[in-house]
This record gives structure tokens, C-alpha cells and sequence, in this order.
């Protein structure tokens, strides 16, 4: 009965792992990363007031440096978040600019909603919309016409969405605008899937307006109503008081989905904010720190699904896989080699795991951390580009020493076999320590982002040491492909070396070759960097 129940358990644990590893799920995942904050401007300009619909959605790592930073609950309804959103009204107008004709003016915030959209690993996000209103008095008007210059300066340097339009009620006409008069992303609740690797980066915007005359109006009403063409645009579509919409409801989001808003106080109509209707894949490393099972078995299932999915992702493009083949076929790596490099890149993406994970919590006031990706991935490129120049300019000086003793010396066939020895003896021997540390480090310090969100998450839910251990058994699956593949790698030389000898395939050119493709990935990888940060 015991071995029934044994055999049960096992088969239920094996069902989990699969399902865990390869059902796709569809989730409320943020878009565009777990880092993004996304930035939505709807501007709309009326003969005595410019009004700013003001969106921001933040992903869930800069949602939780938020909650860390405030102390609010993220919860609707909880008494923090009111005065929470009168002080971040207040802080995000102040980092809009909004001048028409050269006079800068003052906004007002009317009105505040905030939602909390479940994001990844149990970490909720943040969505906050804020209605501006600056009143025009006194503008100057050159030829009747005005300029409106906007900028949003708040969160410099986040990746996210950044979208502005600009739409003019009935009395005014625009004249020209940087900013269209429809948004793409449905005010931040549906990012078109198309763009979300290349996303807008819209954070000015410059408006040239002017009045319609008084009489002007009343004449276009009075000829749409008799059917007649005036007051149309050119595309046929009506431009009078009566049938543009007001300026709120012209800018505000559709009324549903109004789970968790919590309102601040206005007279006007409440902004009506919605959670992100694009499906994305939720991360199945994320979710295993949210399950609530604490027995042995289950800390071991996770373990192990863990680890399949750092070794899935190995798999993807990126942690020096061609680096760790290059070197261990060109510097006549064995299996312990690839065993202590596994183990070292395990070591070196752990800690910098653990490293992000430090500054998101305690110091990203000072340095943004997403901002240190694209760092990290230069200092990674340019150490092996500096290893691999190394190796090549050692190996070129071996073979020009080699191919000098095999045909410079006469005087008899045992010096040269010996001089060819004792090179193969070098070479056989130049697997160094050093070398393997830098090759490690740089295959493991850049960070997977979805286990810095399992440690955000750990330490949000409470479970720091079952999300310090979830991240060491994914480091241990990630470096487990790379010791597969180096020890690949070390047979594979062997086995090619049966067919071609120790000639100069083997002891001059592939070594050669190696170091060659070492310091190209190396430099890809720092030119891919800096364009990563907007270097390049």
C-alpha cells in the first residue's frame, strides 16, 4: 500500500513538473518587461484651458521599489493610498512642462485614480491616471496663432511605452503637431503586440493652434444642422460643438473594468483606469515561489522545475555557450574543466542575481537597475574580447616557435619531435584557473530578469529562503547545459583528433580559430550593449 501511495506521489509530481515546464499559460505578465514604467500623455487644448489625461503604468520591479519607498498597501479602498496619490499627483505634475506662447502654466491636478493589476510572481503593478488642467490667461497670439510645447521629464531613463496625442476641441484649430490626434495603445490597457520591441518614445511634443472665431462657430453649427459641408474635416467627419465629445470623456478610458480604483476626491467625472487586455505568457520560474505548499516534497518538485527551467533557459541565446565551446575545444579542455566552469558560472549568476536584487531594494534611489544591464553585458563583452585577443596572440607566438624548430634545425629528427612535444605539452596544459573564473563570470553575472522578480517576490510574500534557494537550483540548471555542452565539446575534439592525428588541424589552426571567434563574440557583445543603452 505504502509502495502504491510512494508510486502515486511521484507520478503526480512528475505530471506537475510537466505541465509547469511546458504549458503555456496566458497571464497578466507586463508587456513590456518586468522593469518598464510606461508613460501616456492625452492633451487637450480648449479656448480657456489645456487639460493632461496623465497615465503611468509601472511594470512589477519598479512597482515594488514604489511600495518599498512609500509604505503603501496595494490594496483598493486601503486608507494609505489617498494621501499616497495627493503627494504623487503633485510630485508627477511637477515633472510635466506645459507652456503655450512662451508662459509656462501651472497644473492642477483634478482628478486621481489608482489601480493594482496583478503582474508576475504574485508582485502587483501599478497603474495611476491623473487629470491636469492649466487655465490660458492672457497668452499672447502671434498672427492668431499659439504654440504649446509639452515635456514629460518624469522617470528619465525607464524603458516603457511613451505616448502623447494631442486632440482640440470644436473652438480650436490645429495648425500643425509632433503629436497625433489618436493614441496606439488604448491609454495604456492594450499595447499593440507589433511594437512592443521597438515601443514609442514620445516625451515632447509641440502644438501650433489657433481660436476659431466666435462667428465662425455659430456659422458651422448652423451649417451642419442644414446638411451643408462646412465644418468637416476632409475626411468628412464633423468638427462642430455639437458633436465633440467633452473634454473628459474625450480623453477618458471606457467605463468597465473598474475593479480595484480607488478614486480621489473631484467633482469632475472619475478617471476610469483598466488593467492591460494583452495576454502574455507568464513566466513559470515567477510562479513557484507563489505556491503555497510547504512540505518536502513540493520545495522538491519546485527545485527540480526550477532547474529544468534555467536550462531551458541556457538554451536561449546569450550566456557564452560559444565562448565556453570555443575555448574548451581550442585550449584542450577535459571534462573537469567544464565541470568547474559550470560551477563557476552557477556561482556568478546567483550572485548576480542577488547583487540587482541589493540595489533594487536598497539603492534605487541612486542607480536605475535595469540601466545596469546593458553595463554589465559591455564589461562581460569586452573581458572576453580582451581574453580571447590573449589567446590568440599566445597561440600565434606557440606556432610561430613550432614552425621555426620543425624547419630551421638540420641536424636530426629527434630535436624536432621533441620541440613539436614539448608545444602539444603547453598547449595540453593551457587550460588555466584564471581563465576558466573570467569565462564563468562573464557567462553567469548578467542576471535573468524573471529571478530577480522570484526574489522580489520572496521577499515581498515573506519567503526569502525558499526564493534564495528556487534562484540556486536555477543557476544550477542553467550552468548544468553549459557543463553538458563544454564536456560536448572536450569529446567532440577528442573524437576529431582520431581522424586527423595531432597534425596541424588540431595543434596550430583550430586553436587559432577558437580565440578568433572568443574576441569576436566578445566584441558583439559589448557593441550590442552599448546599443542597448543608447550609446550607439
Amino acid at each position: 500500500m505504502e509502495d502504491s501511495g510512494l508510486r502515486s506521489r511521484f507520478f503526480f509530481a512528475a505530471l506537475l513538473v510537466a505541465w509547469v515546464v511546458l504549458a503555456p499559460r496566458a497571464g497578466t505578465a507586463h508587456p513590456l518587461g518586468n522593469f518598464s514604467i510606461s508613460h501616456y500623455s492625452g492633451i487637450h487644448i480648449g479656448r480657456d484651458a489645456v487639460e493632461v489625461l496623465y497615465f503611468i503604468d509601472m511594470a512589477e520591479i519598479p512597482n515594488f521599489q514604489e511600495i518599498q519607498e512609500t509604505g503603501i498597501v496595494p490594496k483598493a479602498g486601503d486608507s494609505s493610498l489617498e494621501t499616497y496619490l495627493t503627494r504623487k499627483g503633485e510630485a508627477l505634475g511637477e515633472g510635466l512642462l506645459l507652456e503655450v506662447s512662451g508662459q509656462r502654466l501651472s497644473l492642477h491636478a483634478e482628478s486621481k485614480e489608482i489601480i493594482f493589476p496583478p503582474g508576475a510572481g504574485g508582485l502587483p503593478t501599478i497603474k495611476i491616471g491623473v487629470l491636469y488642467k492649466g487655465r490660458l490667461e492672457g497668452n499672447a497670439a502671434v498672427d492668431g496663432r499659439q504654440t504649446l510645447h509639452y515635456q514629460d521629464r518624469n522617470f528619465p531613463g525607464r524603458a516603457g511605452w511613451k505616448e502623447i496625442i494631442a486632440v482640440p476641441e470644436s473652438s480650436v484649430r490645429l495648425l500643425s503637431s509632433t503629436a497625433p490626434e489618436t493614441d496606439r495603445s488604448s491609454q495604456l490597457s492594450d499595447y499593440p503586440t507589433d511594437l512592443l520591441n521597438s515601443p514609442p518614445q514620445d516625451l515632447e511634443a509641440r502644438v501650433v493652434f489657433a481660436l476659431e472665431p466666435e462667428s465662425r462657430l455659430v456659422a458651422g453649427i448652423d451649417s451642419s444642422a442644414s446638411g451643408s459641408p462646412s465644418g468637416r474635416t476632409k475626411n468628412g467627419a464633423s468638427r462642430t460643438a455639437a458633436s465633440m465629445k467633452k473634454p473628459v470623456a474625450a480623453l477618458k478610458l471606457a467605463a468597465n473594468t473598474m475593479d480595484g480604483r480607488s478614486p480621489g476626491k473631484s467633482d469632475l467625472p472619475p478617471i476610469v483606469l483598466r488593467a492591460n487586455r494583452s495576454d502574455t505568457p507568464k513566466d513559470s520560474f515567477t510562479e513557484l515561489v507563489t505556491n503555497q505548499e510547504a512540505g518536502f516534497g513540493m520545495v522538491l518538485v519546485a527545485a527540480i522545475v526550477a532547474a529544468a527551467l534555467g536550462a531551458l533557459h541556457a538554451l536561449e541565446p546569450g550566456h557564452g555557450k560559444t565562448v565556453v565551446a570555443a575555448y574548451l575545444v581550442g585550449s584542450r579542455g577535459s571534462a573537469s574543466h567544464a565541470l568547474l566552469l559550470g560551477l563557476i558560472v552557477t556561482a556568478a549568476h546567483t550572485a548576480g542575481v542577488y547583487l540587482l536584487g541589493g540595489v533594487t531594494l536598497y539603492a534605487s534611489r541612486y542607480v536605475v537597475p535595469e540601466r545596469l544591464y546593458p553595463w554589465l553585458g559591455l564589461f562581460s563583452g569586452l573581458t572576453v574580447a580582451g581574453l580571447g585577443l590573449c589567446l590568440f596572440l599566445q597561440r600565434c607566438t606557440g606556432a610561430t616557435h613550432l614552425h621555426s624548430h620543425s624547419h630551421g634545425h638540420h641536424h636530426g629528427h629527434a630535436h624536432e619531435h621533441s620541440d613539436t612535444h614539448h608545444y602539444q605539452e603547453r598547449k595540453s596544459g593551457g587550460v588555466s584557473l584564471r581563465e576558466l573564473i573570467v569565462l564563468g563570470i562573464t557567462g553567469g553575472i548578467v542576471p535573468c530578469p524573471a529571478a530577480l522578480v522570484v526574489l522580489l517576490s520572496a521577499v515581498g510574500l515573506r519567503r526569502v529562503g525558499f526564493g534564495l534557494f528556487l534562484i540556486v537550483a536555477f543557476s544550477i540548471g542553467l550552468a548544468a547545459v553549459l557543463i553538458a555542452l563544454g564536456v560536448l565539446m572536450v569529446y567532440a575534439r577528442r573524437f576529431m583528433s582520431r581522424f586527423h592525428s595531432e597534425g596541424a588541424l588540431i595543434t596550430r589552426w583550430l586553436p587559432l580559430t577558437s580565440a578568433a571567434v572568443i574576441t569576436l563574440f566578445g566584441l558583439t557583445m559589448a557593441v550590442q550593449s552599448l546599443a542597448t543603452a543608447g550609446i550607439l
